[in-house]
């Protein structure tokens, strides 16, 4: 099978970047050494076997990390609608159109997310297609597998959440296959797909912590949690679940070994990745590849070490800003999401940056500050994805939805309030604890492409000038000050797949 690197579903399905370089704590992040391989002689040995997962790895930064056009990175399809934070860069006509709710089946962002989440797919269909069959040690073999499954739930819970309907593929398919061009398939059985692909990876001997960025058990199980939460809300509505989120949460809080880091700051320290609170992340390191996320939101001024200057697509809104409660940590200045000043070159005078900008995902390792000599290497920051802080969110939400505000679920609450020196009160009504704790996903987790995701499971968005929960239908958009409508719900299908495949259909709304 000659191993091509083409963009598009049905091309996308046939490729597999697989990497022949001998194993190391670090080798999985890389990819390289394409070439002329054939299935039924590459999957031989377990160095084939990591190679493969490692194509899998490597994928991950496919989905939300590559660049779409000028000034814009793919993660901008998940933030440039909620309304937190507003593009002051006219460099990226598909991201104005985002901001601006005009945007079309022709959307660079939506398609590059598109084929970066079918390229993971192909390469985990490999993985588990193949990997059984080779003469290797068992242990590791199924471990192999778990991660393959939980990258695999992973990028379908993105895609169902994205587009709502898709096509769901489960083994390797080629140009002769039935599936080549493959219809949309019920977002049931996508999630129940998802679903069993994690209760696989959640038995395959992974452990509980790895500090390597692999796959760990503490990460599937609250992927599993999150899947369950989100299962409860629209279009679902399988309340049920939301006794299972708070179970598979709660697993994750007591097993131990996790805990939210003392300050903001130590959040994204290099030095911190993959510990403490940082559950999962898409991994970047030297000689590999770069984060860019951070270009998104540095000052067009010179506050870094090496000079990098930002893009400026994401300056936050103000009201958004101003929503945060009077004494909230995270909206102290170079403490913790939001700075107003910065060093000259990352290292010199204070310079008033005109106002405030997002210092979250902002590396002072790299960039440099008063106390820390930045090394102007680069951004290698992990990209992150899940944290600690939205698994306790997870368990009081979902907690509270089945039994109320139980002492275990405010305690949850406080360990994230309490970091933000806020007071949290231990008599909330079961309505006035939901909007607490919908809150403080949104103050939390912004700019963490997750906020988007909660919008369409709750069908609310916190409008920032009232403090109020909104419905999303009809909501105006503080950036664009167009109103979200029903077929805002999903991102249109690329048209280029439509083009591609005859048996794909369009979302309702969109051309």
């Amino acid at each position: 099978m000659k191993i091509f690197k083409i963009k598009g579903l049905n091309r996308v399905l046939i490729i597999a970047l697989i990497t022949t370089t001998t194993i190391s704590c670090s080798d999985f992040l890389e990819e390289d050494n394409l070439s002329s391989l054939n299935p039924d002689t590459f999957f031989q040995t377990n160095t084939h076997a990591e190679s493969a997962l490692n194509a899998i790895y490597a994928s991950t930064r496919d989905v939300f990390g590559g660049f779409s056009g000028g000034n814009s990175s793919n993660w901008h399809l998940l933030e440039a609608l909620t309304g937190q934070s507003k593009n002051n860069s006219s460099g990226n006509p598909d991201l104005n159109s985002l901001s601006s709710l005009s945007y079309n089946s022709n959307l660079i962002h939506a398609r590059n997310v598109w084929a970066g989440t079918y390229k993971l797919i192909a390469n985990a269909n490999l993985v588990i297609e193949n990997v059984p069959d080779i003469f290797m040690p068992e242990e590791r073999k199924k471990q192999i597998l778990g991660e393959a499954y939980f990258l695999r739930a992973w990028a379908y819970f993105n895609a169902v959440r994205i587009w709502g309907d898709v096509p769901l593929l489960t083994s390797p398919v080629g140009t002769g296959s039935p599936d080549f061009y493959a219809e949309r398939t019920s977002q049931t059985i996508v999630y129940d797909q998802i679903v069993s692909d994690l209760k696989f990876s959640e038995e395959s001997g992974l452990d509980f912590i790895n500090e390597s960025g692999r796959v760990s058990l503490a990460a599937v199980k609250s992927l599993l949690s999150k899947v369950y939460l989100t299962m409860a809300g629209y279009p679902l509505n399988k309340t049920e679940h939301y006794a299972d989120a708070a179970a598979k949460a709660k697993e994750v809080i007591d097993h131990g070994g996790l805990s939210l880091f003392k300050t903001y700051g130590e959040i994204n320290m290099e030095s911190n990745e993959n510990k403490g609170e940082h559950i999962f992340s898409i991994q970047y390191a030297p000689n590999v590849s770069a984060n860019y996320e951070s270009l998104s939101f540095l000052p067009a001024k010179n506050v870094t070490k090496g000079g990098a200057v930002g893009w400026q697509t994401n300056l936050p809104e103000m009201n958004f800003y101003n929503s945060f409660e009077n004494g909230d940590k995270r909206k102290n200045n170079r403490e913790g999401w939001f700075y107003t000043d910065y060093f000259v070159g990352g290292e010199g005078e204070l310079t008033d940056l005109g106002g405030p900008h997002i210092f979250k995902a902002f590396n002072v390792t790299n960039f440099g500050s008063d106390t820390v000599v930045g090394n102007g290497l680069g951004d290698f920051l992990n990209f992150s994805v899940i944290r600690f802080a939205e698994v306790l969110l997870i368990y009081a939400e979902a907690s509270n939805e089945v039994s109320g505000p139980t002492s275990d679920a405010i305690d949850a609450v406080k360990k994230v309030r309490d970091r933000a020196g806020l007071t949290t009160s231990n008599s909330l009504a079961k309505d006035s604890f939901r909007e607490l704790i919908w809150k403080e996903r949104w103050h939390e987790l912004c700019f963490e492409r997750i906020t988007w995701f909660d919008m369409v499971r709750l069908r609310k968005v916190f409008n920032s000038k009232t403090g109020n929960f909104d419905n999303f239908v009809g909501y105006s958009n503080p950036i664009s000050n167009q109103s979200l409508q029903e077929k805002h719900l999903l991102f249109p299908i690329p048209a280029l797949e439509l083009v591609n495949n005859p048996n794909l259909t369009q979302n309702p709304g969109y051309n």
